[in-house]
């Protein structure tokens, strides 16, 4: 099946931008990695003015009507160069009358900065949730109450979805997790004994995620004594170690992107790998290769539901396949269309006809997404043997579909067998829809919790990696790209 190209890059571009800060240095990695390796930062440094004994109490509250003026006044709310969460901030001190949180809940405050000060042991730079700014003596009151508001927002935002939502993501990196009630949070948290652990319980718990958490501090480490050993023939021969450290906290984010309670049963794809697995009550019970989008037709992240198998699938050739690829040659092949089984319909259309040498093969596993793509069969066999198995227009091949479809649908393979052997075009409609995800790891843990690695074959990485690690800029225009996009 083909996606049509995005751009240049093979990416489909940003629907949805918010205001993002400026693009990450080289160095960011080494610096990040000495401050996530033990760095530590006195809470008392972090705490504003108002948390702190009293001094003149006439000037400790200011009462409501600032912090409202402030958060509803402007339509983007930035304190000491750092762009706020309007929204977030709304709904939170609407749900306090706009009347000051913290001055009265200084344990409360207390430990929420110290969980954003932990931010590094989620892969997330302290420094995304106000941590640097938070340490500047000279801001008012009411700038420290809405940064501290925010940071723990933000913080608490960016491990239930994502340091990069999917508003800010490219289109086709279309994974997000059951919504969360944000403010709702905090609140909890507040009326918590143990505020962090609310907060910090946000963060995925699956194998992958504790696997690569579990590693991290190692990598950080030799991040760190490459930068202190630069120029050296050592350093330089740790250079893998900055990547895999990249690779590390890239994947962790996108750890953040999938849904928390991940269903028992679901197949997934894993793009970067070009496997299938199969998993049953959380267990990997079946895996095959898959061949997938070639890198100016990449593959889309996703979630959705196979429903359904087609036996002996016709293929109705995409406009734009037609148009650039098949058309053109047929004032020099007048018979092209016969040889390769298709048939020009009343529309326009071009249809290939179901059989062994279909471009869909004689399986297609039916999945609804917006995308239109889907696991299939092909004819193309020898390409499973390649290491390089980015191949297709953009939908899943299937090395092994008939045993996939034998335990989806709970019947043998002979009788899968025997309904194609029919030659007709049937559904069967599985007995329980089965999920399904399409996801992009180029770190992730393998059955026995190994921690492997993958090349982003996509260059897909860099745009998160610049994510979660801008330089300290004034923000860019709202809507405005950090910068222009590969390709």
């Amino acid at each position: 099946m083909f996606i049509p190209p995005r751009n240049a890059s093979g990416r489909r571009p940003a629907l949805r931008r918010r205001t993002i800060y400026g693009a990450a240095s080289v160095a960011t990695a080494c610096l990040l990695a000495t401050v996530h390796a033990g760095a530590q930062v006195p809470v008392a440094a972090l705490m504003p003015a108002s948390l702190q004994p009293p001094g003149d109490a006439a000037t400790a509250v200011t009462g409501d009507s600032e912090i409202r003026n402030r958060i509803e006044a402007a339509s983007s709310l930035v304190i000491a160069g750092e762009k706020l969460h309007g929204s977030l901030l709304r709904q939170f001190y609407a749900a306090h009358n706009y009347e000051r949180v913290w001055a009265t809940r200084q344990p409360q405050a207390e430990a929420l900065l110290g969980a954003v000060r932990r931010a590094g042991e989620q892969g997330l730079d302290p420094d995304l949730f106000h941590a640097a700014a938070l340490r500047n003596p000279a801001l008012s009151p009411t700038d420290r109450e809405l940064l501290l508001s925010d940071a723990f927002l933000s913080y608490a935002d960016a491990l239930a979805r994502g340091a990069l939502p999917i508003e800010n993501r490219m289109d086709d990196e279309d994974l997000t997790p059951e919504p969360v009630n944000i403010p709702l949070v905090i609140d909890n948290a507040i009326s918590s004994p143990n505020p962090a652990a609310v907060i910090e319980a946000l963060a995925p718990t699956s194998p992958t995620y504790l696997a690569l958490r579990r590693a991290l501090p190692t990598y950080q480490a030799a991040a760190a004594a490459e930068m202190s050993a630069t120029g050296t023939p050592a350093a330089r021969g740790q250079k893998n170690d900055e990547t895999r450290l990249r690779q590390i906290l890239v994947n962790m984010e996108r750890q953040r992107w999938l849904v928390r309670n991940l269903p028992a049963d679901r197949v997934w794809v894993n793009i970067a790998n070009a496997h299938l697995t199969l998993y049953q009550n959380n267990q990997p019970t079946f895996t095959t290769r898959v061949v997938v989008g070639e890198t100016d037709k990449q593959t889309p992240e996703l979630q959705s539901t196979i429903t359904s198998l087609l036996y002996n699938p016709p293929w109705n050739v995409p406009l734009s396949i037609a148009s650039k690829e098949i058309l053109p040659k047929l004032s020099q092949q007048p018979n092209y269309l016969s040889r390769h089984h298709m048939t020009m319909r009343h529309n326009g259309s071009i249809q290939q006809l179901p059989g062994p040498k279909s471009a869909l093969g004689q399986l297609k596993f039916e999945m609804v997404n917006r995308f239109d793509v889907y696991l299939h069969d092909t004819p193309l066999k020898t390409l499973f043997g390649r290491d390089n198995r980015q191949q297709s227009h953009g939908c899943v091949r299937v090395q092994n579909p008939r045993e996939l479809a034998s335990i989806l649908l709970h019947q043998p393979v002979d009788v899968i067998n025997k309904g194609i052997a029919q030659g007709t075009t049937s559904r069967h409609n599985l007995p329980e829809s089965t999920p399904v995800f399409l996801v992009y790891q180029t770190a992730f843990a393998d059955a026995d919790g190994t921690l492997q690695f993958r090349p982003d074959v996509y260059d897909r990485d860099g745009e998160i990696w610049q994510a979660l690690h801008p330089t300290r800029q004034a923000p860019v225009a709202e809507h405005e790209v950090v910068s222009p996009r590969r390709g």
